[in-house]
């Protein structure tokens, strides 16, 4: 049997990693500033976060939602408190396309309409619901095609209160920052207001933190810099440092019901330990203060070069726009500068390192940076 292709890869076999480092199968050493797709929070093989999942696999590694786990009730605590959201509640399930289909469930389920708004250039996830509030016709199918979804243009308040109007809106999504769009991030007066149209008219504001939340833009979730407060707040990615596991706080103003929202996997014991530990070493190491202030480093040093056209983001999630495809730079960091980047569409390098980056391993991609923008 064949793997299903759909996969374009890089001709790397990593089969070890520490911190912000990967070792491949042949010795080599990478620097790791991607995190695969942002899910590295902490930093690679943690020894802290190794005892915490061979711990508890030597007690139980999963039972179902049926029995009390009192691990949930531990992260839930934790999370709150580091989150500021203590009054809110907590449901668990396993990546960040699950959190966002959850969160138009809880939507649609709390008003009892059935549309959705989302943003242009918006990413969402791949499962039914949260593929179609995606902005890439090319990764919808026709059978996804048919949830109710208007999409409006980032910072165009006008554009959604048009929508709103209709009065069929369960509900709006959007990304603290958009990061599969290109690192695009909403002014502080459109989030204001977006807070305040869903309030005027009914809907359920939902904020998308999957890849912008858990520290990676200095506090623990981006949409804090706008001071708004959500409805549902969604999460996946960093949460437990690669173990799959994801999950939605819900504000106080949610009922819950038996058997509204379930899943077979989420919350067990293992995802449980890994996002335990994945909070206490964010808090213990200070990585949501080492985010911002290594980001911002980056940020403010990226080579000047009339290939680069702008550096967008906040702390460790930043996009650099060249003129040009970057392809050939980005091969060129990763198979002659042995550095690990991401991109957004053709022509935006994406770093999301793990929160533990350094200055000196900052500096480290700045050199490789300045030699590749000359090939």
């Amino acid at each position: 049997m064949n793997l299903f292709d759909v996969y374009s890869l890089f001709d790397v076999t990593p089969v070890k990693a520490r911190g912000c480092r990967i070792w491949d199968d042949k010795g080599q050493e990478y620097l790791d500033l991607y995190g695969g797709h942002a899910v590295i929070s902490i930093g690679h093989s943690h020894p802290d976060y190794i005892a915490a999942l061979s711990d508890q696999l030597g007690k139980i590694g999963f039972y179902s939602n049926s029995v009390r786990n009192p691990l949930q009730e531990e992260l839930a605590a934790k999370l709150g408190e580091a989150s500021g959201y203590a009054d809110y509640s907590l449901f668990l399930d396993n990546s960040g396309a699950e959190s966002n289909e959850n969160a138009a469930k809880m939507a649609s389920f709390h008003t009892g309409k059935d549309r959705i708004i989302a943003f242009r250039k918006s990413f969402h996830g791949r499962t039914s619901g949260a593929v179609a509030l995606t902005d890439n016709p090319a990764i919808v199918s026709p059978f996804n095609s048919h949830h109710k979804v208007s999409f409006c243009d980032l910072n165009d308040a006008e554009g959604v209160e048009q929508v709103l109007r209709g009065g069929d809106v369960a509900g709006v999504i959007i990304e603290g920052i958009q990061g599969c769009g290109g690192i695009n991030v909403p002014t502080a007066s459109f989030m204001k207001e977006i807070e305040r149209l869903c309030r005027e008219y009914g809907a359920v504001l939902i904020l998308d933190e999957v890849q912008s939340g858990y520290g990676r833009t200095g506090r623990f979730f981006a949409h804090q810099w706008y001071g708004i407060r959500p409805d549902i707040i969604t999460m996946g990615k960093g949460i437990a440092n690669g173990f799959p596991c994801g999950g939605i706080l819900i504000s106080p103003e949610f009922a819950a019901k038996k058997g509204m929202l379930g899943t077979t996997f989420g919350g067990n014991y293992l995802a449980m330990a890994a996002a335990i530990s994945v909070l206490d070493i964010i808090e213990k190491e200070h990585l949501m203060e080492n985010a911002l202030k290594v980001g911002e480093y980056l940020k403010a040093r990226i080579p000047s070069s009339p290939k680069i056209s702008q550096v967008r983001g906040r702390g460790l999630m930043l996009g650099i726009e060249f003129k040009e495809v970057v392809a050939p730079i980005r091969k060129d960091l990763l198979y002659n500068r042995h550095i690990f980047t991401g991109v957004s569409g053709t022509k935006m390098i994406r770093l999301l390192a793990p929160l533990c980056l350094s200055i000196e391993e900052a500096d480290i991609f700045l050199d490789a940076l300045d030699k590749s923008l000359s090939i």
